[in-house]
Parts: structure tokens; sequence; C-alpha cells
């Protein structure tokens, strides 16, 4: 089964289209990271899955019901943390688990909830007083309850430390490895890579890419930074690397050689280098990064790099 399928949504506000005729398959059982530079319609797809708002056209299905005509049932098995979300400042952070639980018909543990997003020492206090990191602990709290199907996460990372990033990426692979599904949207890609199965790429309303990471790379070509420790770097070695098709750049200091080249290509350069004479100590490889690959399919450049507001927000 498919936990969520759009087909040909669109949605208009007025003459702006804010998402043109989407098609999407998320796959039950699996992580799904929803990627996309501000304004690319991702709150529009994630308030259409939700039926928060209704699309100008195309159908919804979502846990195998009709977003519409069956957003009710949809709801009883859908864990929502939002991006913009309010706690109760004068209710305890017991209190905001218990009114979900009784919300929900549930017999969920508040201490057990509270103590597996790590504020379990704080859940007698005032969420008033949280900090940001802690409320975002809180709301994930709250989204757990009921043992959802389906957790829909719109920027969960935002303000949490590293500690609390390490707590949320485990609590989302627990989810899955009990049979949950998460769709998961975030601006920090390298946590995304970390723990998302598949990723889409939504920009002006359309999905440009959807793949796994591996996929997205082999997709765009994208590049391998290949570092070679040698004993010496003989004169016709570099002049052989850069004649190879699937080397982009060749280069050297002192014993240490760098290549720019296609994933597939590293065994070659290797070979190459002792075919000239070197003999290879170690190496390391750096593949392209996961914000790389997005600022290569938004804007035409693997150079770029999304800023990671991870190392500006405390928990």
């Amino acid at each position: 089964m498919t936990a969520i399928e759009l087909r040909g949504i669109t949605k208009q506000y007025g003459d702006v289209t804010a998402v043109d005729e989407l098609d999407l398959v998320v796959e039950d059982g699996t992580v799904f990271g929803f990627l996309g530079p501000n304004g690319a319609g991702k709150s529009t797809v994630i308030n259409c899955i939700l039926d928060y708002i209704r699309p100008t056209d195309g159908q919804i299905s979502v846990l195998g019901y009709d977003a519409q005509a069956e957003s009710q049932a949809i709801c009883q098995r859908t864990g929502v943390l939002p991006e913009g979300f309010d706690v109760y400042d004068r209710l305890t952070g017991r209190q905001h688990l218990q009114f979900v639980i009784d919300s929900a018909e549930a017999n969920d543990d508040p201490e057990t909830i509270a103590e597996r997003v790590g504020i379990g020492d704080a859940i007698d206090r005032r969420a008033g007083g949280y900090s940001k990191g802690m409320q975002q602990r809180l709301m994930l709290g709250t989204t757990l309850v009921g043992q959802p199907e389906l957790l829909i996460l719109d920027e969960p990372l935002s303000g949490l430390d590293p500690e609390g990033v390490r707590t949320m990426r485990a609590i989302v692979r627990e989810e899955v490895d009990q049979g949950a599904t998460v769709f998961f949207s975030s601006h920090i890609l390298e946590q995304v890579e970390a723990v998302c199965d598949r990723v889409g790429i939504l920009q002006d309303g359309a999905l440009i890419a959807e793949d796994t990471v591996a996929g997205l790379r082999e997709t765009t070509e994208a590049e391998t930074t290949l570092t070679v420790e040698v004993d010496q770097v003989p004169e016709s070695a570099l002049p052989a690397l850069r004649a190879l098709d699937a080397v982009s750049t060749a280069s050297a200091t002192n014993t240490t050689v760098t290549v720019h080249c296609a994933d597939a290509a590293k065994t070659t350069v290797l070979n190459e280098l002792e075919v000239a004479g070197a003999s290879v100590q170690d190496f390391d490889l750096t593949t392209t990064s996961l914000e790389d690959l997005f600022m290569a399919y938004t804007e035409g450049s693997t150079t770029s790099t999304i800023h990671d507001q991870s190392s500006e927000v405390a928990d």
C-alpha cells in the first residue's frame, strides 16, 4: 500500500499557481524527504494532504483514504508536527501530553513519551518556560501519541541542538521500524540525507526530481573528490589523469593527489596513478552532499550550499 498518493494536484490562488499538476507517491514504511526553496509550494502540498486546504484539481489518497471525503479517518491515524506551532504557556509538559492522549482516546503514558523525546525531567514545568528546542521536543511527543501510521514532520529539526537532532533521527527510524511512514520536510539537508530513504525536490509547484540520494547523484552526474596519498607524484601522472574522460580536474601538493571525477572512475584513477609509477599509500572519498545536489537541481550549480541553521539555535 502507498502511504501518500497525489495525482494531478493543482492549487491556484487567483492568478497564482502554487502547485502545478503534481504527481507524488510515498511508499508505506519509508522516510520521504520533501525539499524545496522558499515559495516552492511545500506547505501548500502538506496542507492539501492534511485537508487543511482543498486543491483546485486532482486527487489525494492518504493511507488508502480519500483525503477530502475521509479526512477524519486520516487524522486519527496521522501525527503532525507543524512548522509553526504554539504551546500553552501556563500548561505543563505533562498537561500538554495528557490533553492529546485524552483527545485521541489513547492509552499512552505521558512520562514514557516525555522520556523518549528528552524532556522527562521537565515534564511538570510550564511549557512557557521551555526553550525553543524543548518546545520542539514536546510537540514531537504529542505527535507520537496513539502510535500513528503516518508522521508528517514539517521542519522538525528547528531549534534542536545536536543531541536533539540525534534524538529526532533515532525516533524517526524507530517509528519506521515499527511500521510507520514519515513525510519529512526540512531545510537542514545534511540531516535529511542521514535519515531519508527517498527525497523529492519541489520547485515552482512542480516536482523536478524524486529518487534516492544515490540516484540523484547519478542523474546529475555529480562528481566525487578523490584524495590520494602516494609515495611520489611521477611527472606523467597528472597529464595522464587529466586525459581521462571521467576526470574534470587533477592536482597535486607534495605527495597528495586530488582528483575530481565521476564516482565510477575511482578505480581507474587509482590504477592510472600506479601505471605512472606512483605507489598508493591511502585514499579518501568525498561524495557530493545532498545540499549540493539540491542546488544543482534548483539553481544549476553544484558548488553552492544551503545555509544550515542547526548551529544558530540552541536546545
